[in-house]
C-alpha cells in the first residue's frame, strides 16, 4: 500500500501545456524510483537503457 504524501511548495510546476511535473524534492519525499523516467528523477534511473546506476 503506497502512503498518501502531501504536497508542499516546491514539490511540482505547471509546464505550459498544463501538466504537472514533480520535482527531484518530492520524488526523494517519496522514497523510491517508479521506473517511468520522470524528468527530475534522483534515483538515476535511464528510460533508454531501463536501468538505474549501481
Amino acid at each position: 500500500m503506497q502512503k498518501n504524501i502531501p504536497l508542499e511548495e516546491g514539490d511540482f510546476y505547471w509546464t505550459p501545456e498544463g501538466y504537472r511535473v514533480f520535482t527531484a524534492q518530492y520524488l526523494l519525499k517519496r522514497g523510491y524510483c517508479c521506473e517511468s523516467g520522470c524528468r527530475h528523477c534522483p534515483y538515476g534511473f535511464d528510460p533508454k537503457t531501463q536501468r538505474r546506476p549501481k
